[in-house]
């Protein structure tokens, strides 16, 4: 067995390079994604409001099989973005 000895800066650095080299290869986000993805990203708890966006055309959904139903990633983030506001510097 080889033991490799670091300084205590060299070996921090080292744990820097490996953290960014593993922030670069960020997963892409899927197109679909489950309910469960769908409800967390748009910060809701109640399956009866995601049904509520999806049967009044706010979201976009796949339905596969009687069971899946799947949610539009990019639908939920132009959903997000349709309903943001800009601050209001007044207060400032």
């Amino acid at each position: 067995m080889e033991v490799i000895c670091l300084e205590e800066a060299a070996f921090y650095a080292l744990i820097e390079k490996v953290v960014d080299r593993l922030g670069d290869k960020k997963k892409p986000e899927d197109k679909w994604i489950s309910g469960k993805e769908a409800m967390q990203k748009l910060r809701i708890t109640s399956t009866t409001t995601l049904q509520n966006l999806r049967d009044t055309g706010k979201v976009r959904f796949s339905q596969p099989s009687k069971k899946i139903i799947l949610y539009d990633a990019d639908s939920i983030n132009d959903y997000l973005n349709d309903n943001s506001y800009e601050t209001n510097d007044k207060w400032i």
